[in-house]
């Protein structure tokens, strides 16, 4: 599925795990936090894209038991090169520790998946970017996708605001970071989880950062993105184009508006920030273009590249991909957080400013400030969750 996104360049709306692994190396498996047993863990030099360049991409593996209580279960990944294509093959568990799902934020479990996406390895820049809405950007090492949109959104007809954590209706977007409106129920690797048990990041993976870059405050290469073009975390080089310059953490060029748009709802409960509408690109405000990347050299790509960063600032994950792109597999949809706020309705204060069978959701819960169906007078809740007597809403 694609949107348009309001804040990006008027370029782009017209299209639409080892220890630090040196170039070449081989690495044994991290026997890190929820990864408790031995694995097939080989990043190799292979095909190149550019002169000088080390993949990373091709022979990656990785089969593990993860520990961690939310998973239990081993994380497997695979990633193979022909002459042409590069390709992921797993289950979508991640390699690392995470936090407790379900959650008070996010009542769905962690499954396995079926992860399978091809991508080209000898990417183009096209003539206009590819805005992607929901339903991933690419795939860190780990087969963990790259989906920093949200299936959230509120709708503010007649001076009536409606917010929802699924269905993707309204026309204000609900961004998953940044703000303190919404809980989306993130752990630590500002990651949760779909409905269908999809763990996927739309920040900063932190633990795969750690783990690949191991400890060194350096350029590290973490995945690819769908167009073929690789995702490096936080750090670049302060000249683009000059591997001996200062290393720095990247920001992208984003920025909110000086004034809300006309027709959001209230910034009063809503402060600037809550919306993807909320923001916009202004070109040489950060180092990086509207779709969060640059044309530069790495480590691993010496020739130069175009490249993508994931940042600690907006857009967190890219939000477009630069690259010819055509879909042959790759990250499902997101159907949204399982029905947090199905059926959630105007903003409240207290129970009496809701409609009768209603109650107004309190602070800490992800519906914190909208009145919701009442579940203790016949309201079914969501499969996997239950309703608290004491509150009258469904919880994990």
């Amino acid at each position: 599925m694609k949107r348009a996104f309001s804040v990006f360049a008027s370029a782009c709306l017209l299209v639409a795990c080892g220890s630090e692994a040196s170039p070449g190396a081989t690495a044994a498996a991290d026997s890190g936090a929820g990864a408790d047993s031995a694995a097939d863990t080989s990043i190799g030099a292979d095909a190149s894209l550019e002169a000088g360049a080390v993949d990373l991409g091709c022979g990656y593996a990785y089969d593990a038991y993860n520990a961690s209580p939310s998973i239990k279960a081993n994380s497997i990944v695979k990633w193979t090169c022909t002459a042409t294509t590069r390709t992921v093959v797993g289950n979508g568990l991640p390699d690392h520790d995470v936090g407790t799902f379900p959650n008070a934020n996010c009542p769905n479990t962690i499954a396995a998946q079926s992860v399978s996406a091809t991508m080209t390895l000898a990417p183009t820049q096209a003539t206009t970017a590819t805005i992607a809405g929901v339903g991933g950007v690419g795939y860190a090492f780990n087969g963990v996708k790259f989906d920093p949109a949200t299936a959230g959104t509120c709708s503010d007809a007649s001076g009536s605001t409606t917010c929802s954590l699924i269905g993707n209706t309204g026309n204000w977007h609900i961004e998953a970071l940044g703000q303190s409106s919404f809980n989306f129920g993130v752990d630590a690797d500002n990651a949760h989880v779909q409905p269908g048990g999809a763990y996927h990041y739309h920040g900063m993976p932190e633990a795969v950062l750690a783990k690949l870059a191991g400890g060194a405050t350096k350029p590290t290469l973490v995945g690819y993105a769908l167009d073929g073009f690789p995702v490096y975390a936080r750090y670049g080089y302060a000249t683009a184009t000059d591997a001996s310059s200062a290393v720095k953490p990247m920001r992208g060029s984003y920025r909110l508006k000086a004034a809300a748009a006309t027709g959001r709802p209230s910034t009063v409960t809503y402060p600037m920030g809550a919306f993807t509408e909320d923001y916009e690109y202004v070109a040489g405000s950060g180092d990086l273009d509207a779709c969060n990347g640059r044309t530069g050299v790495t480590p691993e790509y010496p020739a130069g590249t175009y490249h993508y960063y994931v940042t600690d600032t907006y857009p967190f994950i890219q939000r477009c991909l630069k690259g010819k792109y055509t879909a042959t597999g790759g990250p499902p949809g997101d159907a949204g957080m399982g029905g947090m706020l199905d059926g959630a309705g105007a903003p409240c204060s207290s129970a009496g400013a809701c409609a009768a069978n209603q109650v107004c959701c309190p602070t800490g819960q992800s519906c914190a400030g909208m009145c919701v169906p009442d579940c203790r007078t016949g309201g079914a809740c969501p499969s996997g969750l239950t309703c608290d007597a004491s509150l009258g809403i469904c919880k994990p």
